[in-house]
């Protein structure tokens, strides 16, 4: 059974604090250098933002409504915040995910986009 939009807000926002640890914490033992480190905490940050905004989205629409808002939501964070992820843990490994960070950031971006037509004319909260 897939899982629905409010589990995996629930379970992004849970990984986002433990990503954003594991940044603060674990990657400087790695010896991964300050800028990479920023770049984590920023993926961290933008998975957490973007949860609360998906779970916001679905409490007061829930199932299909705003369907396309919130599955540009969700890939956005996936590519977005994922691809940050594997490129400051090998960057050598993942360097063809490169070009999939500024894709998630337009579909995060196509999201509050669908959200802003989506809803027009309501109120959702």
């Amino acid at each position: 059974m897939p899982l629905d939009f409010w589990t995996t807000a629930c379970i992004y926002g849970a990984t986002s604090v433990a990503a954003g640890a594991f940044g603060a914490h674990g990657l400087r033992a790695r010896g991964i250098p300050d800028a990479k480190i920023a770049s984590w905490s920023t993926a961290a940050q933008y998975q957490l933002v973007h949860s609360a905004a998906l779970l916001a989205v679905e409490a007061a629409s829930p199932g299909k409504n705003l369907l396309y808002a919130k599955s540009f939501l969700l890939a956005g964070m996936t590519l977005f915040s994922g691809s940050i992820y594997l490129l400051v843990l090998d960057p050598q490994r993942f360097k063809f995910l490169g070009p999939v960070t500024p894709i998630g950031g337009l579909a995060l971006i196509a999201g509050w986009g669908a959200l802003a037509v989506g809803s027009r004319g309501r109120a959702l909260l």
